[in-house]
């Protein structure tokens, strides 16, 4: 399925890409959504089995490099058995591309790690979901795109059902270590989501999704080392918890990536404010921990915003 992104330019065939027609767009943002939100529960089993402390900084960048690093050479790979061209137009597009692997992947999880290491949990979920929502304001802004009350309405709902389900967890005090390097990952995802924007519309998506995933994850390896990464445990168990890492990361930035390709941002962004609501309901099923009326609430006020933000204006289709 992750083939289906040939651009219109490159389909031998000269049938359009499944990614660009709209009444796909909710199967697939909502598979990369489930595909991320599946992260959170696995990471926090692969952390545990591989014997990487909470406080282990150096550990957990490590961990992450290695499952983008591996995600990335899966995609690349697949686009190589798909016939993908891999050529890179000369010129700033390579530096973009650099960029983006720097940005989206590497400074993204980077900051990502370390903030949550610092900062209670319920308030990290609404803190690193702010760059959803700044990334719809900043794409209004860069791309133009028509930022409506309608769909400033729905940010709010979404925003809001963010908030919901982390209700009671996000007492303490603003620290930079924590809550600042969460505000820096929120960044870093906004200019990321903007270059995917651009990147992908000058080269073959999936070819530019596996380049940033495997260069952020090169660059997070000697990160994590450098910052005393403490010697782990590997077991069959950790292996395979890493496997279904490494694949929910493949499927989840190649669907959203070449979805972005095709349609404005804001409605394909909107679907990220799914990930920590179905986060912590795949916790509930997959860890055991406790479930709250408030999660179908919240996820109800996800999807009325992200209706909100998709449904044509008048005179469309």
């Amino acid at each position: 399925m992750i083939c289906g992104c040939v651009p219109r330019t490159e389909n031998k065939m000269g049938r359009a890409s499944v990614f660009e027609n709209r009444k796909w767009v909710p199967l697939f943002a909502g598979s990369a959504a489930l595909s991320w939100a599946c992260a959170f529960p696995l990471i926090k089993l692969g952390l545990a089995d591989f014997g990487i402390a909470g406080t282990d900084t150096g550990g957990k960048a490590l961990f992450a490099g290695a499952r983008f690093l591996l995600a990335g050479l899966v995609v690349l790979a697949v686009a190589k058995l798909c016939g993908r061209s891999f050529a890179v137009p000369r010129g700033k597009t390579r530096w973009q591309l650099v960029l983006f692997g720097l940005v989206n992947t590497a400074l993204h999880y980077f900051f990502f790690y370390l903030g949550v290491s610092n900062s209670p949990g319920g308030r990290a979920s609404i803190l690193d979901s702010l760059g959803t929502f700044l990334l719809i304001l900043a794409a209004a802004v860069v791309f133009r795109e028509k930022l409506t009350l309608r769909s400033i309405f729905g940010c709010l709902l979404g925003f809001s059902g963010i908030v919901l389900i982390n209700l009671g967890s996000t007492a303490g005090q603003f620290t930079l270590s924590g809550d600042g390097m969460l505000l820096c990952s929120s960044v870093c995802a906004m200019v990321g989501g903007l270059l995917t924007r651009v990147v992908t519309r000058k080269m073959d998506p999936l070819v530019a999704t596996g380049h940033s995933l495997a260069l952020g994850g090169a660059l997070l390896i000697p990160a994590g080392l450098l910052m005393g990464a403490h010697p782990v445990g590997v077991h069959l168990k950790g292996l395979l918890i890493l496997a279904a890492l490494v694949a929910v990361s493949a499927v989840g930035f190649s669907f959203y990536n070449q979805l972005l390709r095709y349609h404005p941002v804001g409605q394909i962004a909107i679907y990220n404010a799914f990930i920590p609501v179905l986060g912590v309901v795949l916790s509930c099923l997959l860890l055991g921990e406790p479930f709250s009326w408030r999660y179908l609430l919240s996820g109800a006020l996800v999807t009325i915003g992200i209706c909100a933000v998709n449904l044509p204006g008048k005179g469309k289709n």
